[in-house]
Protein backbone atom coordinates (compact mmCIF):
# COMPACT_ATOMS: atom_id res chain seq x y z
CA UNK A 1 0.00 0.00 0.00
CA UNK A 2 1.52 3.79 -1.15
CA UNK A 3 2.47 5.74 1.84
CA UNK A 4 0.57 9.06 2.63
CA UNK A 5 1.91 11.89 2.28
CA UNK A 6 1.79 14.18 5.67
CA UNK A 7 2.80 18.04 6.63
CA UNK A 8 3.52 19.22 9.72
CA UNK A 9 2.95 23.26 10.00
CA UNK A 10 4.58 24.14 13.26
CA UNK A 11 6.74 26.68 14.80
CA UNK A 12 7.70 24.64 17.58
CA UNK A 13 10.81 22.31 16.65
CA UNK A 14 10.38 19.66 19.14
CA UNK A 15 6.75 19.29 18.87
CA UNK A 16 6.78 18.82 15.04
CA UNK A 17 9.11 16.10 15.95
CA UNK A 18 6.94 14.89 18.41
CA UNK A 19 4.19 14.73 15.89
CA UNK A 20 6.55 13.54 13.26
CA UNK A 21 7.55 10.74 15.64
CA UNK A 22 4.62 9.31 16.94
CA UNK A 23 2.84 9.60 13.15
CA UNK A 24 6.17 7.66 11.99
CA UNK A 25 5.10 4.29 14.48
CA UNK A 26 2.34 3.57 12.61
CA UNK A 27 4.02 2.96 9.56
CA UNK A 28 1.66 4.18 6.78
CA UNK A 29 3.04 7.82 5.89
CA UNK A 30 5.26 10.05 4.99
CA UNK A 31 5.79 12.75 7.67
CA UNK A 32 7.46 16.31 6.32
CA UNK A 33 8.21 17.94 9.67
CA UNK A 34 10.29 20.98 9.54
CA UNK A 35 7.72 23.72 7.88
CA UNK A 36 7.59 27.12 10.34
CA UNK A 37 6.43 29.64 7.60
CA UNK A 38 3.46 30.44 5.84
CA UNK A 39 5.55 30.62 2.81
CA UNK A 40 7.59 27.59 3.64
CA UNK A 41 4.24 25.90 4.04
CA UNK A 42 2.90 26.96 0.64
CA UNK A 43 5.78 25.80 -1.35
CA UNK A 44 5.70 22.17 0.72
CA UNK A 45 2.06 21.83 -0.19
CA UNK A 46 3.17 22.62 -4.10
CA UNK A 47 5.93 20.62 -3.95
CA UNK A 48 5.37 17.26 -2.05
CA UNK A 49 2.20 16.69 -3.10
CA UNK A 50 0.42 15.36 0.36
CA UNK A 51 -2.54 14.18 1.53
CA UNK A 52 -3.19 15.83 4.74
CA UNK A 53 -1.88 18.80 6.47
CA UNK A 54 -1.36 19.65 10.11
CA UNK A 55 -1.28 23.04 11.00
CA UNK A 56 -0.28 25.01 14.05
CA UNK A 57 -1.99 28.65 14.28
CA UNK A 58 0.91 30.04 15.72
CA UNK A 59 3.86 30.17 13.01
CA UNK A 60 6.61 31.92 12.46
CA UNK A 61 5.52 34.62 9.68
CA UNK A 62 3.28 37.35 9.36
CA UNK A 63 0.64 35.10 7.98
CA UNK A 64 -1.11 32.62 10.50
CA UNK A 65 -1.74 28.88 10.26
CA UNK A 66 -5.59 29.93 9.53
CA UNK A 67 -4.22 31.30 6.26
CA UNK A 68 -2.05 28.31 5.47
CA UNK A 69 -5.81 26.77 6.34
CA UNK A 70 -7.53 29.22 4.12
CA UNK A 71 -5.36 28.45 0.92
CA UNK A 72 -6.35 24.81 1.46
CA UNK A 73 -9.88 25.60 1.37
CA UNK A 74 -10.16 27.32 -1.82
CA UNK A 75 -8.02 24.74 -3.39
CA UNK A 76 -10.22 22.22 -2.27
CA UNK A 77 -7.92 19.41 -2.64
CA UNK A 78 -6.46 18.51 0.52
CA UNK A 79 -8.08 17.75 3.79
CA UNK A 80 -6.41 19.85 6.75
CA UNK A 81 -6.57 19.63 11.10
CA UNK A 82 -5.16 22.28 13.23
CA UNK A 83 -3.19 21.55 16.16
CA UNK A 84 -2.89 24.38 18.64
CA UNK A 85 -3.02 25.54 22.38
CA UNK A 86 -5.14 28.17 20.99
CA UNK A 87 -9.39 27.01 21.63
CA UNK A 88 -10.46 30.40 22.99
CA UNK A 89 -14.01 30.62 21.17
CA UNK A 90 -12.45 33.94 19.00
CA UNK A 91 -10.61 31.46 17.60
CA UNK A 92 -12.67 28.98 16.94
CA UNK A 93 -14.55 31.34 15.06
CA UNK A 94 -11.71 32.25 12.89
CA UNK A 95 -11.06 28.58 11.81
CA UNK A 96 -14.34 27.27 11.49
CA UNK A 97 -14.70 29.39 8.36
CA UNK A 98 -12.11 27.53 6.69
CA UNK A 99 -13.59 24.12 7.27
CA UNK A 100 -11.21 22.07 8.88
CA UNK A 101 -11.24 18.42 8.72
CA UNK A 102 -10.20 17.88 12.60
CA UNK A 103 -9.18 19.87 15.83
CA UNK A 104 -6.56 19.02 18.13
CA UNK A 105 -5.61 20.38 21.33
CA UNK A 106 -1.76 20.97 23.30
CA UNK A 107 -1.08 18.97 25.44
CA UNK A 108 -2.06 16.33 23.27
CA UNK A 109 -1.85 12.78 23.64
CA UNK A 110 -0.60 9.95 21.04
CA UNK A 111 -3.84 8.61 20.47
CA UNK A 112 -5.60 11.80 19.87
CA UNK A 113 -3.25 12.28 16.62
CA UNK A 114 -3.09 8.87 15.44
CA UNK A 115 -6.97 8.46 15.58
CA UNK A 116 -7.84 11.47 13.82
CA UNK A 117 -5.00 11.65 11.28
CA UNK A 118 -6.71 7.49 10.44
CA UNK A 119 -10.34 8.82 10.34
CA UNK A 120 -9.83 12.63 8.23
CA UNK A 121 -7.67 10.35 5.66
CA UNK A 122 -10.66 7.52 5.24
CA UNK A 123 -13.54 10.10 5.60
CA UNK A 124 -11.66 12.60 2.64
CA UNK A 125 -11.09 9.45 0.37
CA UNK A 126 -14.75 8.48 1.15
CA UNK A 127 -15.57 12.23 -0.02
CA UNK A 128 -13.70 11.84 -3.25
CA UNK A 129 -15.16 8.36 -4.21
CA UNK A 130 -18.87 10.07 -3.67
CA UNK A 131 -17.45 12.93 -6.34
CA UNK A 132 -16.74 10.21 -8.61
CA UNK A 133 -20.06 8.14 -8.44
CA UNK A 134 -22.08 11.81 -8.63
CA UNK A 135 -19.44 13.38 -11.37
CA UNK A 136 -22.09 16.12 -12.97
CA UNK A 137 -19.89 19.46 -14.15
CA UNK A 138 -23.14 21.53 -13.56
CA UNK A 139 -23.41 20.05 -10.46
CA UNK A 140 -19.95 20.78 -9.08
CA UNK A 141 -20.21 24.14 -10.26
CA UNK A 142 -22.70 25.10 -7.40
CA UNK A 143 -20.88 24.25 -4.58
CA UNK A 144 -17.67 25.62 -6.02
CA UNK A 145 -19.45 29.14 -6.73
CA UNK A 146 -20.97 29.33 -3.54
CA UNK A 147 -17.95 28.05 -1.59
CA UNK A 148 -16.38 31.32 -2.91
CA UNK A 149 -18.87 33.36 -2.24
CA UNK A 150 -18.91 32.22 1.65
CA UNK A 151 -15.36 32.42 1.39
CA UNK A 152 -15.73 36.47 0.14
CA UNK A 153 -18.28 37.15 3.38
CA UNK A 154 -15.75 35.58 5.88
CA UNK A 155 -13.41 37.86 4.79
CA UNK A 156 -14.67 41.02 4.62
CA UNK A 157 -17.31 40.43 7.64
CA UNK A 158 -16.09 43.00 9.17
CA UNK A 159 -17.32 45.73 6.11
CA UNK A 160 -21.57 45.85 4.77
CA UNK A 161 -21.18 43.49 2.30
CA UNK A 162 -23.82 44.12 -0.80
CA UNK A 163 -26.02 41.25 -1.85
CA UNK A 164 -25.49 42.30 -5.83
CA UNK A 165 -21.73 42.36 -5.47
CA UNK A 166 -22.06 38.71 -3.87
CA UNK A 167 -23.86 37.76 -6.75
CA UNK A 168 -21.25 39.43 -9.13
CA UNK A 169 -18.84 36.54 -7.97
CA UNK A 170 -21.40 33.89 -9.64
CA UNK A 171 -22.37 34.01 -12.88
CA UNK A 172 -26.05 34.30 -11.72
CA UNK A 173 -28.26 36.74 -11.83
CA UNK A 174 -29.58 38.05 -8.44
CA UNK A 175 -32.68 36.24 -7.82
CA UNK A 176 -30.76 32.89 -9.34
CA UNK A 177 -28.26 33.54 -7.08
CA UNK A 178 -30.29 34.26 -3.68
CA UNK A 179 -32.37 31.13 -5.09
CA UNK A 180 -29.32 28.47 -5.23
CA UNK A 181 -27.42 30.23 -1.72
CA UNK A 182 -30.87 29.40 0.23
CA UNK A 183 -31.00 25.99 -1.02
CA UNK A 184 -27.17 24.76 -0.47
CA UNK A 185 -26.51 26.36 2.52
CA UNK A 186 -30.23 26.90 4.01
CA UNK A 187 -30.55 30.69 4.66
CA UNK A 188 -30.04 33.14 2.64
CA UNK A 189 -27.04 35.65 1.96
CA UNK A 190 -28.51 38.34 4.01
CA UNK A 191 -29.03 35.85 7.00
CA UNK A 192 -25.78 34.35 6.79
CA UNK A 193 -23.97 37.40 6.98
CA UNK A 194 -25.86 38.21 10.07
CA UNK A 195 -25.81 35.34 11.60
CA UNK A 196 -22.03 35.14 11.17
CA UNK A 197 -21.79 39.14 12.32
CA UNK A 198 -23.77 38.22 15.38
CA UNK A 199 -21.15 34.98 16.64
CA UNK A 200 -18.31 37.09 16.36
CA UNK A 201 -19.98 39.73 18.45
CA UNK A 202 -20.67 37.31 21.08
CA UNK A 203 -16.82 35.79 21.06
CA UNK A 204 -16.30 39.73 21.61
CA UNK A 205 -18.25 40.35 23.91
CA UNK A 206 -17.22 37.03 25.74
CA UNK A 207 -13.53 37.48 25.17
CA UNK A 208 -12.89 41.04 25.21
CA UNK A 209 -13.75 44.50 27.51
CA UNK A 210 -13.98 46.11 24.15
CA UNK A 211 -17.38 48.51 24.72
CA UNK A 212 -20.62 46.72 22.68
CA UNK A 213 -21.29 49.79 20.69
CA UNK A 214 -17.91 49.95 19.31
CA UNK A 215 -17.97 46.36 18.26
CA UNK A 216 -21.22 47.03 16.83
CA UNK A 217 -19.61 49.60 14.49
CA UNK A 218 -16.70 47.52 13.82
CA UNK A 219 -18.68 44.95 12.61
CA UNK A 220 -20.78 47.52 10.13
CA UNK A 221 -23.92 47.67 11.57
CA UNK A 222 -26.05 50.63 10.39
CA UNK A 223 -26.05 51.70 14.61
CA UNK A 224 -26.71 50.43 17.75
CA UNK A 225 -30.21 50.17 17.87
CA UNK A 226 -29.78 47.52 14.97
CA UNK A 227 -27.02 45.81 16.28
CA UNK A 228 -28.83 45.37 19.30
CA UNK A 229 -32.57 44.23 17.72
CA UNK A 230 -30.59 41.99 15.33
CA UNK A 231 -28.31 40.44 18.02
CA UNK A 232 -31.85 39.66 20.43
CA UNK A 233 -33.14 37.95 17.20
CA UNK A 234 -30.58 35.52 17.17
CA UNK A 235 -29.69 35.26 20.49
CA UNK A 236 -32.58 35.71 22.48
CA UNK A 237 -31.26 38.65 25.13
CA UNK A 238 -30.07 41.98 24.09
CA UNK A 239 -25.94 42.55 23.53
CA UNK A 240 -26.48 43.64 27.63
CA UNK A 241 -28.12 40.72 29.19
CA UNK A 242 -25.57 38.42 27.21
CA UNK A 243 -22.90 40.46 28.80
CA UNK A 244 -23.78 40.41 32.18
CA UNK A 245 -24.62 37.08 31.79
CA UNK A 246 -20.84 36.21 31.30
CA UNK A 247 -19.70 38.59 33.34
CA UNK A 248 -21.23 36.39 35.84
CA UNK A 249 -20.59 32.94 35.17
CA UNK A 250 -16.58 34.77 34.67
CA UNK A 251 -17.04 35.84 38.45
CA UNK A 252 -18.97 32.29 39.60
CA UNK A 253 -15.70 30.72 38.02
CA UNK A 254 -12.99 32.75 39.84
CA UNK A 255 -14.84 32.31 43.17
CA UNK A 256 -15.34 29.06 43.53
CA UNK A 257 -13.20 27.12 41.10
CA UNK A 258 -12.90 23.79 39.74
CA UNK A 259 -10.90 21.28 42.18
CA UNK A 260 -8.20 19.26 40.20
CA UNK A 261 -8.59 15.89 40.47
CA UNK A 262 -5.51 13.41 40.71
Amino acid sequence: MEKKNIIIIEDEFIIAQEIKHILDDVGDYNVFANINTYEKAIEAIENLNPHLVLIDIKIKSIKSGIDVGTYLQNKDEIPFIYITSFSDSLTLEKVKSTRPYGFIIKPFKDRDIVSTVFLTLSNYSHKNLDNLKNNNDIVEEVPLAIRNVISYINDNIYERIDIEELAKLTRWKKHHFLRIFAKEVGVTPYQYILKRKIDIAKSLIKETEQPINEIAYDLGFINYGNFSQIFKKFIKQSPESYKKVIQLQKKAKSEFPKKEYY
